[in-house]
């Protein structure tokens, strides 16, 4: 296959990726009788985005998201990090044999354990809360395997010299270990960070109230079958819910791309 069929399809492939995005463009800065059907000089308007700003607490929403991701990536970066030097750094009898267990947490689906996971917050008193959204996910058996893959794969030399000069064991993890993997460090954080923003289902079932709803669930009350599909107002509310991600994504496309690269991850 040469070079110029590779390029068509990789273009068609692009193509079929970003009309979704497109429409919802279109339709959002559009009058609803405009929803359907393409003119090129169809009159704009912003009377989509406001409405829907002043439909729900988008302010609201948009903090509780923030703190929730910001939370749950700073619990991980520091649970997987410190788990992952320990299973890299100081192996130990049977170390490996914890390791596979924790990577058995992989093959679960969290939707098993909502009812398990309910419960449990339900006996802790934290309920329709931050934190609530946030336990589940402060560790990660991913993250762990993803940065003792990266602490493998530094030299023994740059440790045993660190300790030579008198580093303790987490001033060594600080000023090499962590350093040299920020690639994966990085990597994994878009993951989360993207993953955490869009999540749904656990946000709905453990919350109530506005004062703790993610942005994602607030956007439910667009969706409601009883007033009928509202295009316009649904895509215009599903761009300025994801519009920090696009931004920040073509701001930084080029570190993006080099993370993932660099990481190994595919």
């Amino acid at each position: 296959m040469n070079r110029v069929t590779l390029n068509l399809i990789a273009w068609a492939l692009a193509l079929i990726w970003i009309l979704p995005l497109v429409y919802a463009i279109w339709t959002a800065i559009h009058p609803p009788a405009y929803a359907a059907r393409f003119e090129l000089f169809a009159p704009l308007t912003l009377e989509n985005f406001v409405r829907v700003w002043n439909a729900v607490p988008f302010d609201r929403y948009f903090l509780n998201t923030v703190l929730l991701v910001v939370f749950v990536v700073i619990s991980q970066f520091v649970i997987c990090t410190l788990a992952a030097y320990a299973f890299a750094v100081f192996p130990f009898r049977g170390s490996e044999w914890l390791f596979m267990l924790v990577l058995v947490q992989m093959m679960v689906m969290p939707e098993v354990l909502l009812v398990r996971n309910y419960a449990t917050i339900s006996d802790l008193g934290l309920l329709d809360t931050i934190p609530a959204i946030a336990l589940p996910y402060l560790a990660s058996a991913f993250g762990i395997f993803l940065f003792r893959q990266a602490f493998k794969s530094v030299p023994k030399e740059l440790d045993e010299a660190a300790r030579m000069e008198g580093a303790g064991p987490l001033q060594v993890l600080w000023r090499v270990y962590v350093p040299l993997a920020r690639p994966t460090y990085l990597a994994y954080g878009l993951v989360m960070v993207a993953y955490h923003w869009n999540n749904f289902l656990w946000p709905l079932i453990i919350t109530n109230s506005v004062t703790t709803r993610p942005i994602t669930v607030g956007l439910q009350v667009f969706s409601t079958v009883e007033q009928g599909i509202d295009w316009p107002t649904i895509t215009a509310a599903t761009l300025l819910s994801v519009a920090p991600l696009l931004v920040a994504f073509l701001i930084f496309q080029r570190q993006f791309v080099q993370s993932f690269m660099r990481a190994g991850i595919r």
